[in-house]
């Protein structure tokens, strides 16, 4: 009879082969040169480009806010329907998803372009053309849109675990909505916004496709410079495996304290 550990052999290879490998490499490449001999020097030459890198900390913290402010309202509700109408809703939610990523994108981009359809319905209102593509502003919308339903899904199976009759007991102790809110709700749901924070934070800060089609030129993030490094002109395999190992530290980092920090908040509650 086989022993339970023994099933998680072909995952523990799998991780070896795939993660633990690549990782290696990495962090090989990280610290030596071309010829293969020991350096820092690949780390210290990020220095140039630490406004790239505050930038896609900035622009994928933004999303992230704008994300949970937005769905946790959503997840609320949407936890609070009936069985029926809740599978409905989250067919909705994850629709979207469905399409290429590349086209969601592409679509966002006839949108918001000089000629585009937002342009053409506000200049019958006399506005316009305003500037929407190759902007800061266009990069946050296009990972708020691309990532929202990783905010929503976590929040989602968070909040309908939540009893009705603990949110009943706040109120008829003499707590309003906020406090309710802020008391009951958020510390509850906290897993699922530490969970939501992470899968859309983590892919947001090593995006590239949404920054090179909406940001344009003067919007690059760590995702486009890494890329520049493997695939472009550039052609550094060194250089560009020390930024994929300082951007994973900061999104190991993110995640510690968010994880920490919902720990923290259930831990309070009970």
């Amino acid at each position: 009879m086989l022993k339970n550990k023994s099933l998680a052999y072909p995952y523990l290879v799998w991780m070896a082969i795939f993660i633990a490998a690549p990782l290696l490499i990495v962090v090989y490449f990280a610290f030596t040169t071309a010829e293969g001999k020991f350096t820092l020097n690949n780390l210290t030459g990020i220095a140039p480009y630490t406004a790239v890198f505050a930038r896609s900390l900035l622009l994928a913290g933004a999303a992230t806010i704008i994300c949970l402010v937005m769905a946790y309202p959503v997840s609320y509700f949407l936890s609070r329907m009936r069985a029926n109408k809740q599978h409905i809703m989250l067919m909705l939610v994850m629709l979207p998803m469905w399409m290429n990523f590349l086209l969601r994108t592409y679509a966002w981009m006839t949108l918001l372009e000089k000629n585009g359809i937002i342009n053409k319905i506000l200049g019958f209102f006399g506005i316009g053309p305003l500037q929407m593509i190759n902007t800061a502003g266009a990069v946050i919308l296009g990972m708020v849109y691309n990532y929202l339903p990783y905010m929503i899904l976590p929040l989602y199976t968070a909040m309908v675990k939540i009893d009705d009759s603990l949110i009943e007991a706040a109120q008829d102790l003499g707590a309003g909505t906020w406090r309710t809110l802020t008391r009951v709700l958020i510390p509850m749901s906290a897993p699922g916004i530490a969970t939501g924070i992470t899968m859309v934070f983590v892919p947001s800060v090593s995006t590239f496709i949404i920054s090179r089609m909406l940001g344009g030129g003067g919007n690059m993030l760590i995702g486009d410079l890494i890329e520049l490094q493997f695939l472009g002109n550039s052609l550094n395999y060194n250089v560009g495996s020390a930024m994929s190992l300082l951007l994973m530290v900061v999104v190991l980092l993110c995640m510690s304290l968010t994880n920490t920090m919902g720990d923290e908040d259930v831990e309070g509650v009970i």
